[in-house]
């Protein structure tokens, strides 16, 4: 006999908990099945990824709609049976009407979290105003205190994946957000033990996301004694899986070589774990 399913509120209530001490891993899952595999492993809540998503759509990241993300946040809120952060990107709207419409959608589907950037997607001006941003993230807080309240709001500071990396804006900019409603600061970018330290204590006692998506030196351990809560990972799983994909198709397509699959999943080990999921969940 199965367990029954936590409930939204549920899920809702122990990812508030895991911000509360301690560091944990967040990993960006881009469809059913990855974010199936990834609850398989023991992770205890997961991220989605908007470039991730978006690729398994044959578009490029910040092109989706937000119909298209919505569908996509329902399906993995729906599969899996750990709280959910919803990567939201700018909140599919310029005004800030329209980011409370998007956000409540979002949070009726029963995201656990969701992070809104103040980025513009505009080259000539890649970053909303600091007053503009700010009245875009209270109406992000507002939608949600609507709608009970429970959901935890990132607010991302997007100044160093825009070629802005001031350290002193972005911190800036985070304790803005933070004063607007956000219950979490991410700043992905941040790279240097220093870097993090510093944003950690500035926006204390409020909890830090740190994006990790690249190979890097630093550990878990390292991270969680800098004062970080939680790391994600982005897109860097999506794109280690497209990483073996391209390889592996070039190969066929250039040379008519077959040893890209040399390191390929095991068919057997994919379907046994699928299988062993569909049971625990009581679809088969």
């Amino acid at each position: 006999m199965t367990e029954p399913r936590p409930s939204i509120a549920d899920k809702r209530r122990s990812f508030r908990k895991m911000h509360a001490t301690g560091c944990f891993v967040i990993p960006n899952p881009w469809d059913v099945g990855s974010a199936r595999f990834l609850q398989g492993l023991g992770f205890k809540a997961l991220a989605t990824t908007s470039s991730g998503f978006a690729w398994s759509r044959g578009c490029a990241d910040n092109t989706i709609t937000r119909d298209m993300a919505l569908a996509h946040l329902h399906d993995i809120v729906a599969a899996t049976d750990i709280p959910v952060n919803a990567d939201f990107e700018s909140g599919f709207a310029i005004d800030a009407a329209g980011v409370a419409q998007s956000v409540r959608l979002a949070v009726e589907i029963g995201v656990a979290g969701l992070s809104i950037e103040d980025s513009t997607g505009e080259v000539s001006k890649p970053l909303f105003d600091v007053g503009e941003a700010v009245i875009r993230m209270r109406a992000a807080r507002q939608a949600i205190d609507k709608c009970g309240g429970d959901t935890l709001l990132v607010g991302r500071a997007e100044c160093f994946l825009v070629g802005r990396p001031d350290l002193a804006e972005t911190i800036a900019r985070l304790n803005a957000y933070a004063q607007a409603g956000a219950d979490c600061l991410y700043a992905p970018g941040l790279r240097t033990p220093e870097q993090i330290a510093a944003v950690v204590a500035a926006v204390a006692p409020k909890p830090v996301n740190l994006l990790v998506g690249s190979a890097s030196e630093l550990t878990l351990q390292t991270i969680a004694a800098l004062g970080v809560r939680r790391i994600s990972v982005g897109g860097a799983l999506a794109r280690s899986a497209w990483g073996g994909f391209m390889r592996a198709a070039k190969l066929l397509a250039d040379q008519g070589r077959f040893d890209g699959f040399a390191d390929a999943a095991s068919g057997s080990e994919l379907n046994s774990f699928f299988l062993r999921d569909a049971k625990e969940r009581g679809l088969q």
